[in-house]
């Protein structure tokens, strides 16, 4: 299956999959601590922590750590979740509407059956150009593009 990258608005980054597993299977990757650390840092990332409070109002921690042992936690909060369809988070708070250090991007992923398997769609959209522009800069096309064949991966073993 393959990625693509679909352009957007001036301050969005969206990448689609098709995964061949079923979207609970694809869920279940989003949502369940011990497998989101599985797929959600591109290799040799890791994913060593991975707390979530999966419903509207709670609270994420997702620590990445590079190949030098650094450590990049990102906090967020679920502002929409809908089982096996579309889950919803942002950076802009930090749990409990507490206000995150810096705002920026709001990420929405989307599921949808298609025939076996599932389109994933994940949309970042940022809060400036410029914020989008450092992302991509960061590796975002790269990085998430392996992160969804990770997932990929780890959803059609489920």
């Amino acid at each position: 299956m393959s990625a693509e990258s679909v352009p957007t608005s001036a301050r969005e980054l969206t990448i689609s999959h098709a995964i061949a597993a079923p979207p609970h299977a694809v869920w279940r990757c989003w949502t369940e601590p011990e497998l989101i650390k599985r797929w959600f840092a591109p290799r040799p990332w890791t994913t060593p922590r991975a707390e979530l409070d999966v419903r509207p109002g709670g609270a994420s921690l997702i620590v990445m750590r590079g190949p030098d042992g650094a450590e990049f936690p990102n906090r967020g909060q679920y502002l929409a979740v809908e089982p096996e369809r579309r889950l919803v988070f942002t950076d802009a708070y930090v749990g409990d509407w507490e206000p995150g250090a810096q705002a920026f991007m709001t990420v929405t992923v989307t599921l949808a059956a298609d025939g076996e398997g599932t389109l994933y769609t994940a949309r970042a959209a940022h809060w400036s150009e410029a914020d989008r522009e450092r992302h991509e800069h960061m590796g975002f096309h790269t990085g998430w593009r392996q992160c969804a064949e990770q997932l990929a991966e780890l959803a059609a073993t489920l």
